[in-house]
């Protein structure tokens, strides 16, 4: 009996081992001399602490074009809704795409935006960044058509508060068309811009239409 078993045993291991060649696996046998390896008990690494960015710092401060490093890296910044609210004017589009439009009585039409994911846009420094944004969205719109203008950086609409430096590009109205201004930013260390544009029948209906715009809509920004 013991012989049967013990040839049983042979058979089976040898089927095992056949098994595993055809099956493509191969089968670690460990080494008798070989030093044992005791069991390690898992440590969990102290984590870095880095300090945190200073928001209320920043939004406290006029964000000139060379300011805009002082942004946290890569925390987009915001538009608010403000326009809504103002005499005259009606939401019509509410944040679609990341863009919102406001009607105003007078036939002006607003469009904010905010776009994400502006990293390959990025140059120099924000100035050279926001050229650049122009001449993207519009080849003909080359950097000595720009204007250095200043919109509201946070705070309350009916409240003086801080500016934000933007570039502007103003276009006459021509017969029969619209009056158009377009104001825009690219913060590069944020790594996003915004984007406002104001359309009207006529040159005296813009300037009050960007006046309102400048109050109301107030460029957010990032909370950390």
């Amino acid at each position: 009996m013991e012989v049967k078993a013990r040839s049983a045993a042979l058979v089976v291991v040898g089927s095992l081992f056949s098994a595993a060649a055809l099956a493509g696996c191969s089968i670690d046998v460990p080494d008798p001399a070989a030093p044992k390896i005791g069991q390690t008990t898992p440590v969990l690494a102290t984590p870095t602490i880095t300090p945190g960015h200073d928001a209320a710092a920043v939004a406290a401060k006029d964000m000139t074009f060379a300011a805009g490093s002082s942004l946290a890296k890569g925390v987009p910044v915001g538009i608010s809704d403000g326009l809504k609210e103002a005499p005259g004017w009606t939401l019509v589009k509410e944040n679609v795409g990341g863009e919102s439009q406001y009607l105003k009585a007078d036939g002006c039409l607003v469009a904010a935006k905010v776009r994400m994911d502006q990293s390959p846009l990025v140059l120099a420094d924000d100035r050279a960044s926001t050229a650049g944004l122009f001449e993207y969205l519009d080849p003909t719109i080359l950097p000595e058509y720009l204007k250095t203008e200043t919109l509201r950086w946070g705070g309350a609409p009916d409240k003086p508060g801080p500016k934000v430096e933007v570039l502007a590009f103003e276009q006459p109205a021509p017969p029969g068309g619209k009056a158009t201004a377009i104001m825009a930013r690219l913060f590069g260390t944020a790594g996003s811009s915004i984007y406002l544009s104001v359309s009207c029948p006529n040159a005296a209906a813009l300037a009050a239409a960007r006046a309102e715009v400048a109050q109301r809509l107030l460029i957010v920004p990032p909370s950390n």
